[in-house]
Order: structure tokens, then sequence, then C-alpha cells
């Protein structure tokens, strides 16, 4: 009894056609030959809800319904989940669909409407785009049906809950790794580069193809075989490349709803997956205060997973990070020669002044490349037009920082010091292009 009062719902309907009853019993007092019409009227409004009850629960299962979604979800990229519903009634129903989504998600008012006809199954696909990493939970999947008489609902729980972890961005790497795979990664948008000096390991000598490089062509091969015959080289390999990820306050920034550090895992994991498919060595080093995760540059077969398990739980903690103890971990850890990727942020100049010896030091056992960000929110200002003295001084001091950040750059290339200044939306390919371009001009 208690389950049943529980699935029972009275639709708007039915509240109408109670006031409009109540209505017709007051007027029938004052025309008591009304009240005989009004009887009637009650009595087939009740026949007609204990007819709509027993439509809705003469059956004990009459709705089947799942949600499908993915065990794990892609942190800043449309999920999708599927709703299949399945109608046993021997009539057409209409249906009104509630899913308990994850509280990050904020979303009070989600709901569907659809109709089924008898015996007949439907998909209902929406997409949800997390902003944060960690444990996202549903709640139950709620289906109120309703017949024709549409005078009461019957509620159906057709689905436990059921929970998801919410990963860096894998669509993102795995949308590049298709790329790289099929050799398409200049799509990406990384112009040509002359090469300075050929450093590559020689492979084969093979057939000339046309478009191939006549600088390559084997003259003494050509002579011997009376066809052109050129020079095939491998890329070096085994480079080691390490992302390192600043997490301190000034990465915890938001940007579109996600933090810098999130834009920066999603990059990070990115071209380590590149890296491994380009025969280099992926590694990857997280700190603030501290250094929280070191993983050692590798190209085994799992290092794509331990990697993306070692970023699923990186947090800021609003300190400031300690770049000395940065510099003396790489310099006692890391042996070899890398490229070292490291995402970060400058508030001004003054700021990447004080870190600027650690850099130099740096830079002088590997090769640096400094990521930090243009802030969104003062471009937008400056390419706005200024209408008061107020907004003159507003963006006044815009292009005070401005200036500083393209300052920054200048500084850092004047010690021979790789930097990418991007914005959070472009950061993945802005990266992959600076790795691409290094590759082809032989740095590492």
């Amino acid at each position: 009894m208690i389950r049943f009062f529980r699935s029972l719902y009275f639709n708007s309907r039915f509240f109408y056609l109670i006031a409009l009853l109540v209505v017709l019993f007051v007027v029938s007092y004052i025309y008591p030959f009304v009240y005989a019409v009004t009887s009637m009227l009650c009595l087939l409004f009740a026949a007609l809800c204990i007819l709509d009850l027993f439509l809705l629960y003469h059956l004990r299962t009459p709705i089947s319904a799942k949600r499908v979604h993915a065990d794990r979800f892609s942190n800043g990229d449309l999920n999708s989940v599927r709703i299949q519903i399945e109608n046993n009634y021997p009539f057409t129903i209409s249906l009104q669909v509630i899913d308990e989504i994850p509280e990050q998600f904020q979303f009070r008012n989600f709901s569907i409407y659809s109709r089924l006809n008898t015996k007949e199954q439907k998909n209902f696909v929406y997409e949800l785009k997390p902003t944060q990493r960690g444990e996202y939970s549903f709640g139950c999947l709620n289906v109120f049906a309703r017949s024709l008489l549409a005078l009461v609902e019957r509620r159906f729980e057709c689905c436990e809950c059921s929970t998801t972890k919410v990963y860096p961005s894998f669509i993102q790497m795995r949308k590049y790794e298709l790329m790289a795979i099929s050799d398409r990664l200049t799509e990406v948008g990384i112009k040509k580069v002359r090469r300075i000096s050929r450093n590559n390991e020689f492979e084969q000598i093979r057939d000339y193809v046309q478009g191939d490089d006549m600088r390559i062509i084997n003259w003494k091969a050509t002579a011997r075989q009376s066809k052109l015959m050129v020079n095939q080289y491998l890329d070096e390999k085994s480079q080691q490349v390490f992302c390192i990820i600043d997490k301190g306050r000034t990465m915890k920034m938001p940007f579109d709803g996600m933090s810098l550090l999130d834009y920066a895992i999603n990059a990070a994991l990115v071209i380590s997956n590149i890296a491994l498919l380009k025969q280099d060595k992926a590694g990857l080093i997280t700190y603030s205060v501290k250094i929280d995760q070191m993983l050692p540059a590798d190209r085994k077969n799992n290092q794509i997973n331990t990697i993306l398990d070692a970023l699923y739980s990186q947090q800021t903690d609003f300190l400031e990070s300690n770049n000395e103890l940065l510099y003396a971990t790489i310099r006692q850890k890391v042996r070899q020669r890398s490229l070292l990727m490291l995402f970060t942020n400058f508030e001004g100049l003054s700021s990447m002044l004080r870190q600027l010896p650690m850099f130099i030091q740096l830079e002088k056992n590997h090769l640096l490349v400094i990521v930090f960000f243009e802030n969104t929110e003062i471009k937008d200002s400056l390419n706005k037009k200024a209408s008061s003295v107020e907004e003159i001084y507003i963006k006044t001091i815009c292009e005070k920082f401005a200036r500083e950040k393209r300052q920054i750059v200048k500084e850092l290339n004047k010690y021979g010091i790789h930097s990418i200044l991007t914005t959070p939306e472009k950061l993945t390919v802005d990266t992959i292009n600076k790795y691409l371009q290094l590759k082809a001009l032989g740095l590492i």
C-alpha cells in the first residue's frame, strides 16, 4: 500500500476538474436544479479516475527503462548518456522522464517528454559536459506514465543509483592520436619548418616517389639501378619528454567553467600520448610546495594509462609553488637531456623574474618550454571601444598587463628559453605545434 501511494501522482487536469466540480457545487446552492447535473458529473469523474487507475496499475511491470553511460567521462568534453524505455502497456502512453543528474552539473529542471505506442521501445540521448575531475553520482531514473485519460500518473523508479569517474580529456587525446597515427598532425595548424641540420638515422634506400626531396637522392644507387633512388631516414627516437604541471594558486584561475590546471592537465595528456606515438619517452611531474607526482619518462605499453591515473587526482592547494625544489628534483632525477614542457602562469613580469634564475639553470641541461596563459578578460577589454574616462583608465591598465605578458616572452627568448603564450582553448593545439616544431628542427 505504501508503495502504491508513493507511485501515485495526480495530473494537473485532475485538479482542474476538481476545481470545476467545486464551483458547480457552490452554484447548486444558488440554483438547485444544477445539483443533479453536478452529482452526475461527480460520479462520472470518479468512474474515470477508477478506470485510469486500473489501466495504469493492472500490470506489475508495464514500463522497463534503464540508463546507459560510460564508466569514465572525459573532462571538458560532451559525454553521451542514453536512456532506453520500453512500453509494455496494451495502449499508447505519455511519458515524462526525469533523470537525477549528478549535483555537480546543477541541473534542476531536466526532463524528457514523449509518447510510446504499445510494445514500442525508444532511446533518448542527452549530453553532459563536466568541468571538474572526480566521482559523479547519478540518482534514480524516474518515469511518469499516464494514459489517454491523463487524470493520474504512475511513477516508476526504473534504475538504481550509479557512479562514473571524470578523467582528463581522453576524448581529446584520442582525436589527436588518430591524427598522429595517420600522419595528419599538420592539420592542427603546424607550419612546415625548415630543418637546420639532418641528425636522423638512415633506414633504407627506396624508389623515388613524386614529391620527395631532391636533396636526399642517392646518386650511386640511382646509377646502379638506372632509376631514381632516395635515402629514407628515421626520426630520432627515445627522447625524454616531461610534462611539468604547476599546481600553485595561479593555476586555479577559471575559464569557461574549468580551471587553468584542468586545461594544463588535458594538454599534458595529449602531448604525452603523441610523444609515445612518436617513439619518444613520456614522463610527468606535478608540484606545488612539494613534488606531488614524479613519473620517470618511459615508453612501456601502459605508460599513458599510468599518466592518466596520475593526472586524475591532481588538485591545486592555493599556495605559492616551490620552483627551487622543482629544479633540485630535476637535476637529481633527470640525468638525460630532455624536453621539459612546464605548464604554469605568471601574474606579471616581476613574478617571472623571480623564477628566471631557476629557468636559466634548467635550460643549461635541458630543452625548456614554458607554457603560460593570456588573460582572456583583459583581451576582451582591449577590443572594446572606450566611451568614458573610467573605461579609458580600465583599458590603459589592461594594456599594461597585456604588454607585460608580451615582455615575459621577450625576456625568456633573450636567454634562449622557448615559451608559449596562449589562451586556454588553444592550449592543446599550440603545445602540439611547439612539440612538432622542435622535432622538425632536430632540437630534441
